[in-house]
């Protein structure tokens, strides 16, 4: 028998600093509308689709964890010195 090998290369994944890069990059620069327009396209051919719901969802626990951090920063500073907190 006779076997044919092949190569076949897989969609790179984009690496978490990639995202960031290009999320910081496209919102910085919202005054050109190229970038932007690069986005939806590659969205629109379903190349990072699935990407791009999991950069969303990192971006949520990211903000999430951000937000509860301010606001036990804010409540924590306004008690007073001395007095003991019970949870």
């Amino acid at each position: 028998p006779h076997y044919v090998l092949l190569h076949i290369k897989q969609p790179k994944c984009p690496s978490t600093d990639e995202w960031i890069k290009m999320y910081v990059y496209t919102h910085t620069h919202t005054h050109t509308h190229t970038h932007t327009m690069e986005y939806y396209s590659a969205i629109k051919k379903n190349e990072i689709l699935p990407y791009a719901i999991m950069w969303m969802d990192l971006k949520s626990i990211i903000l999430s964890e951000i937000s509860q951090t301010k606001t036990k920063t804010q409540w924590i500073s306004l008690i007073p010195s001395g007095h003991s907190i019970q949870m």
